[in-house]
């Protein structure tokens, strides 16, 4: 399981010209499940976000978390980061997920996430959105369950 996390000031889902999601300040974060996830990498994944330290404290370090904080995450489901672009022009997608594998692992995350006091939006998964958000910082992160970048 991939993700990548942007520090915004706020953010935004928009699918067919009606807003699904909205948080203020927290993590944006895009989340693409590969073939073999299991649902270990669903709740390693979402351990991990919100206890990352990537938030200034007051002397401008990287000391708190979203918890920290009381952040919100905007979660939006993201295939196209399992795509390979080593060959050719176009990007290979057999890595990514096929839905029945990857709804029941995105939701797992959600569920995972408010369990423990986040507050989690989301987009349509499948849908066509129109992303919106401040980064803040910027500060842009890539984790994955699987390997270390």
């Amino acid at each position: 399981m991939r993700a990548v996390l942007q520090r915004v000031t706020e953010s935004s889902v928009t699918v067919d010209n009606e807003v699904v999601g909205q948080i203020d300040a927290g993590l944006m974060v895009l989340l693409g499940v590969e073939v073999d996830d299991t649902e270990s990498d669903a709740d390693w994944i979402a351990d991990k976000i919100p206890k990352l330290r990537i938030f200034n404290d007051d002397d401008g370090n990287f000391n708190r978390s979203l918890i920290d904080t009381n952040g919100a995450i905007l979660l939006i489901s993201q295939f196209t980061l399992h795509g390979d672009c080593r060959k050719g022009r176009r990007p290979s997608f057999i890595k990514a997920a096929r839905p029945e594998i990857a709804i029941p692992l995105y939701e797992r995350v959600i569920e995972h996430l408010q369990a423990n006091g986040i507050q989690v939006e989301t987009g349509v998964f499948g849908a066509h959105m129109d992303v919106h958000l401040i980064n803040d910082g910027p500060v842009t992160l890539i984790i994955d369950s699987k390997k270390d970048f």
